[in-house]
């Protein structure tokens, strides 16, 4: 699958002046009035794959209570267009009335949430139910940049906790609608070095820390430093017992995002910072791979102008040398489609500083980045679907075997 995304990113942020605002990229994009514009943009470039979510701190307006007009007539258009869907449920934010990843509650009010989708949209099968567990906890419960802003171990893992908790929970209410249901668990891949020896301890123990989402959700078992960890920061035996009970029972692809900021150097402060790409896409998707044996798909990435296109080339070049090591890839995406606002300072600042990571600009013109992946798409297809059909054919099971089917 060759896709794109519209990015929605929607934490809460703290202005300098004190008060509290939503960072709502779908509308510093201006995807609210320009979305028909937008989706022909996806048809005309030759994707067929679609990340896109609904803004769900405006669609959950209570418990039980529900927003559909703008989500009714966008999934609409998409499916008259053939566009699919990876649908993304909750990307980095919450409602107001939920208030933020600390509060307990917050899985059953999203599996209400995923179940309600799933029957308004019978027919739809991919889902990101929580967008990036990972960075979602990171960056709002320890780094203290967004949401409930706070930095601590504990506040971070009760963050974690209840995103797994919630992911799983909404898996478990879309598959008791569409049993067919396929989860692309987007989550940012990431790695990270010892600036020296004396940091390798540190940076052994952030390396497991990267797996912690993926691991509860998939019951992969944890060393015992790790469940130490989580249970002197507030998990109980009980809600380990629960994530050891209620792993993924759907189709599961390990979704892997990946930036020139995913690696980092780890100092003898205990400070972190960003290393640049030091192993690169290959290395550390391959370390993700190895730990869960999942079908895995490129779910993000992006590069600034003027060196998104020799970016696009590095990244599509690792991903199909991972194809090549026989590891089961099924897709890649330039995210996104429009530039993004404000992504250069993680959201973190007000600033409306456009970045120009998109394949069109803010004017929806065609950037070289977009002409690049178009071309990329249009050269690699034919390619892809005769090794599928040439696969396919060898590996045609006999009379009465086992048939696997195609994500």
């Amino acid at each position: 699958m060759f896709a794109t995304g519209i990015e929605n990113s929607y934490p809460t942020i703290m202005l300098p002046n004190g008060k509290i605002k939503r960072v709502d990229e779908l509308e510093k994009a201006r995807h609210y009035d320009l979305w028909r514009e937008d989706f022909r943009l996806v048809k005309e470039s030759g994707i067929r794959v679609l990340r896109y979510g609904p803004p769900y701190y405006a669609v959950h307006q209570a418990p039980g209570v529900y927003d559909w007009s703008f989500t009714d007539v966008t999934f609409g258009a998409l499916k008259e267009m053939g566009i699919t869907p990876i649908v993304d449920l909750c990307h980095f934010g919450v409602p107001d009335w939920i208030g933020s990843f600390q509060n307990p509650d917050f899985p059953v009010y999203f599996a209400q949430y995923a179940r309600a989708f799933a029957k308004r949209f019978p027919y739809l099968r991919h889902y990101t139910p929580i967008n990036e567990m990972f960075i979602a906890a990171m960056f709002s419960a320890q780094y203290g940049w967004w949401n409930e802003r706070l930095t601590s171990e504990r506040s971070f893992v009760t963050a974690l906790k209840n995103l797994s908790k919630a992911n799983l929970m909404a898996m478990q209410a879309i598959l008791e609608v569409q049993p067919k249901a396929i989860f692309i668990q987007a989550e940012s891949c990431e790695y990270f070095h010892a600036e020296d020896p004396s940091c390798q301890e540190k940076a052994d123990f952030l390396n497991h820390k990267r797996f912690l989402a993926m691991d509860l959700t998939t019951g992969y078992p944890m060393e015992q430093s790790v469940i130490n960890y989580l249970m002197d920061n507030g998990l109980t035996k009980e809600e380990y017992t629960w994530f050891r009970n209620n792993t993924c029972k759907g189709k599961l692809v390990l979704g892997t995002d990946y930036y020139v900021t995913n690696e980092h150097m780890v100092h003898p402060n205990d400070l972190t910072s960003a290393s640049g790409d030091l192993f690169g896409y290959y290395v550390i998707a391959r370390q993700y791979y190895q730990r869960y044996r999942l079908p895995m798909m490129h779910t993000e990435t992006n590069m600034k102008e003027p060196m998104s296109v020799e970016w696009l080339n590095k990244q599509w070049a690792n991903l199909y040398r991972l194809k090549m090591d026989n590891i089961p890839v099924i897709g890649f995406t330039w995210y996104s489609l429009i530039d993004q606002v404000d992504w250069d300072t993680a959201l973190r600042e007000d600033n409306g500083r456009v970045n120009a990571l998109g394949m069109y600009d803010m004017n929806r013109n065609i950037r070289p980045l977009g002409i690049a992946y178009q071309k990329l798409i249009q050269q690699w297809t034919p390619v892809l679907e005769a090794n599928w059909t040439k696969n396919q054919h060898r590996l045609k099971p006999k009379k009465g075997s086992l048939q696997i089917e195609m994500v």
